[in-house]
């Protein structure tokens, strides 16, 4: 006998049960409706006849997302090309509303520089070898023309490396990208 000959014995037995009182329907709600010892030669199998049915998965919720930060960038350093040292000079009130070299009027404050051959707009890094103190400046403006000098530092570089009262100082140059 096959398994379908069997599935439908049980359904039609099932049906000719049916008809069974309130109470009892709830009692029996637990209970196997039928049993079957034997059918055909064969015994009862429960696998061959009980469909099974896997439990809903039970899903937790997600929990809350964490709040977003920020991230926060640091610039990237600036490459050096070059590096060189020498004698540093300032040059101040005396020269404020001249044009420099490259047209620009020189004002109180600026955080510029002359050189003799960096082109126009090259970033420095220039280093009080002193006091460690250092500042960046654009080159707008040519010299220095005093001895061996190799920069003549605007007004703003010269008070952020802290030459307002020697004049002078022993300088590392870095010229950036």
């Amino acid at each position: 006998m096959s398994v379908q000959a069997l599935k439908r014995i049980v359904a039609v037995a099932t049906l000719a049960a049916l008809p069974l009182q309130a109470a009892a329907v709830a009692q029996e709600l637990t209970q196997p409706l039928l049993k079957l010892t034997a059918v055909g030669g064969i015994d009862y199998l429960p696998e061959l006849f009980e469909e099974t049915v896997a439990p809903e998965p039970v899903v937790a919720p997600l929990p809350a997302p964490a709040p977003v930060k920020p991230v926060v960038v640091k610039p990237a350093e600036p490459q050096v090309r070059s590096v060189s040292q020498g004698e540093a000079s300032w040059y101040g009130p005396g020269f404020f509303g001249n044009l420099t070299a490259n047209g620009e009027i020189y004002s109180p404050g600026t955080m510029t520089a002359a050189h003799r051959t960096l082109p126009f707009g090259t970033r420095v890094r220039v280093t009080n070898l002193w006091n460690g103190r250092s500042a960046v400046v654009r080159i707008n403006d040519r010299g220095p023309y005093v001895g061996q000098r190799v920069i003549d530092l605007g007004h703003g570089a010269a008070g952020e490396l802290g030459l307002f009262h020697s004049g002078i100082a022993q300088v590392k140059l870095e010229v950036l990208q």
